[in-house]
């Protein structure tokens, strides 16, 4: 018995619309990660990207749970003296509300060459309305 391998030309990749409307900001982002990665197809191999393309709307209706969005911490560092800056999520939500899923699904993928391509397949927009319907997308239920 030989051990399969998927070809990059051999995939075939679909597009999944993940509504986030009223659903809890990690379990978005674990579905979206999966999509991405293509963990749900019988031809993953870990070393090709197998993924699909994956739409996330009504990001800007996330919810997290508890009290993580006032006591949650995203901090950042210019390099400089006094350059670091730390905001909440809903200092973020405010700013840039698609920025919280972009970072929770981008913190569950690779760092490396083959992980900023699976990332590149992830469009993310605040209300229902995206510009992907000619590909026709299917509805993806999170969990």
């Amino acid at each position: 018995m030989k051990t399969f391998s998927a070809k990059p030309h051999e995939v075939e990749r679909k597009w999944y619309v993940i509504d986030a409307k009223d659903k809890v900001l990690g379990q978005v982002a674990v579905e979206a990660a999966r999509l991405l990665r293509g963990k749900h197809k019988p031809i993953f191999t870990s070393h090709i990207d197998t993924g699909d393309f994956v739409v996330v709307i009504n990001a800007d209706k996330v919810v997290l749970t508890g009290s993580k969005e006032n006591t949650k911490i995203y901090t950042r560092f210019s390099g400089y003296v006094g350059g670091q800056k730390v905001e909440t999520p809903r200092m973020v939500r405010e700013r840039r509300p698609i920025l919280l899923v972009e970072r929770a699904v981008y913190g569950m993928l690779p760092k490396t060459r083959l992980g900023k391509a699976q990332y590149g397949k992830l469009k993310v927009y605040a209300g229902a309305e995206h510009p992907h319907e000619a590909q026709q997308p299917i509805a993806h239920e999170v969990r």
